[in-house]
């Protein structure tokens, strides 16, 4: 009988539209907000560098005004402004003025230097300075000057005059000095100047981009879920439609005079309704287990078991079965000690879920091999099959709820996706190890490793 499956719900399809958009209106805006920030503290960097410069030059024209107080404190001699001349008499020497060198040390300059320099808040600002006459010899100079003063590429340099205090009309004075300073690496040091706003900004875009990356996280795991869940649904209805329409079928059956009147007939189409019925709550359990399991809820009767004859049990039940299938059964119980500390109900389904994805997934004649091996602090069970094996990504992913692998044209491969979490979740309540071994067209290996009783 043909059994249709439930259509996918129209979120998940509106889902699978808009999700590209979303992505791709997230990198644009990623990608918006980079360029927007970076141009910000482009241009913050170009008005950082002129208002240093301009501080800068303030506290230089402060020290300028100051030590031309304090060198040129007498009158200024000037020579006279119309047709007055000198007389013979007169020796130029008599019209030297005083010089910065005369009244200060270097060490006295560079302090008044740093000073005016903390005054415009410019307190980490590192420098060069030298006095120097008009005709550009240096009177005095600090240590560094010379080897910075060269390099015209990375420094800034503002050369000022040192006029006097009252220097309204100068014109005819013969010589006055000038203050020249030198800052090293200027860009170096806008960027410094810069560094907590620059950490800052690094750290506000590092972020959005973490954001970023949760949401486009979120989304594809929401997509994954929704997925996950439609497959889900898709199975349950199947699952459940099928043995309902055989009882539909069976009941109609019993309904018939004929079939009353024939013991055997109604014995058969009786029986038929409770191996149905057994097995729709066979689903409905599994479907309370995984919800069970989802409130973490496991919790185990641990007594000790002999796990050789737990397999041998499981394999008891599966004889019919293994029969219609023609299957090949090859049992390895090699395990010197098989007793471990384990609950008897949910180690039972661990390996019945194992041997039923081996019979499952087989070809046409199931070749199946369990074995089993002690180590020091472990027993290890090996299920063996020549089925039609999995993908790399199926291995990755077979452990996961509701995931399915794909079966190719093995349509008679039925179930919720649910088998594999729940051995998984088994296992690792039993402080137990799985491992998946599989080969497209070759079949797949589990081997459980499950502590042994100490």
């Amino acid at each position: 009988m043909d059994v249709g499956y439930f259509p996918v719900p129209a979120i998940f399809v509106r889902m699978k539209r808009t999700f590209p958009v979303i992505i791709i209106l997230i990198s644009l805006s990623l990608f918006g907000l980079i360029v927007l920030q970076a141009s910000w503290l482009n241009n913050l960097l170009e008005v950082t560098e002129t208002q240093l410069y301009n501080k800068l030059e303030q506290a230089l024209a402060n020290v300028a005004e100051d030590l031309g107080k304090n060198v040129y404190t007498g009158k200024i001699l000037r020579l006279p402004r119309r047709g007055g001349l000198f007389n013979s008499e007169f020796h130029l020497h008599s019209l030297k003025v005083p010089t910065v060198e005369e009244k200060f040390t270097p060490q006295e300059v560079e302090i008044k230097i740093r000073k005016a320099i903390e005054l415009v808040n410019l307190k980490d600002v590192k420098f060069e300075f030298a006095i120097s006459s008009t005709s550009d010899d240096l009177e005095m100079y600090s240590k560094g000057y010379e080897k910075e003063y060269q390099d015209t590429v990375n420094n800034k340099r503002k050369i000022i005059p040192i006029l006097p205090e009252n220097n309204e009309d100068i014109e005819g004075v013969v010589s006055f000095e000038h203050l020249i300073l030198v800052v090293p690496d200027f860009k170096k040091q806008v960027w410094n100047s810069l560094r907590w706003i620059i950490i800052g900004a690094v750290i506000f875009m590092l972020v959005i981009i973490a954001a970023f990356y949760v949401t486009v996280k979120s989304l594809l795991n929401q997509k994954k879920l929704s997925e996950i869940k439609s497959d889900f649904i898709n199975n349950m209805t199947h699952e459940f439609k099928t043995p309902l329409a055989t009882i539909s079928l069976a009941v109609d059956a019993l309904k018939n005079e004929k079939v009353q009147a024939d013991k055997e007939k109604s014995k058969y189409f009786t029986g038929i309704i409770k191996e149905e019925n057994i097995r729709m709550n066979k689903h409905v359990e599994t479907i309370l287990q995984a919800a069970l399991m989802e409130k973490q809820e496991l919790q185990l009767n641990l007594s000790p078991l002999h796990v050789h004859e737990i397999i041998q049990y499981i394999l008891d039940n599966y004889r019919l079965q293994l029969q219609d299938h023609d299957s090949q059964i090859e049992l390895l119980l090699n395990a010197k000690n098989d007793v471990i500390s384990g609950d008897e109900v949910h180690f039972a389904n661990l390996v019945s879920n194992l041997i039923d994805n081996a019979i499952k997934y087989a070809k046409n004649k199931p070749e199946i091999k369990i074995s089993t091996h002690s180590t020091a602090n472990y027993l290890v069970i090996r299920i063996e099959d020549n089925g039609i094996g999995m993908s790399k990504e199926s291995v990755k992913r077979i452990f996961e709820k509701f995931y399915r692998a794909h079966t190719g044209n093995l349509h008679n491969v039925k179930g919720f996706g649910l088998g594999m979490s729940y051995v998984k979740t088994v296992i690792d309540a039993h402080k137990g190890k799985i491992k998946v071994e599989s080969t497209l067209g070759k079949g797949s290996t589990f081997t459980v490793e499950v502590p042994l009783l100490s």
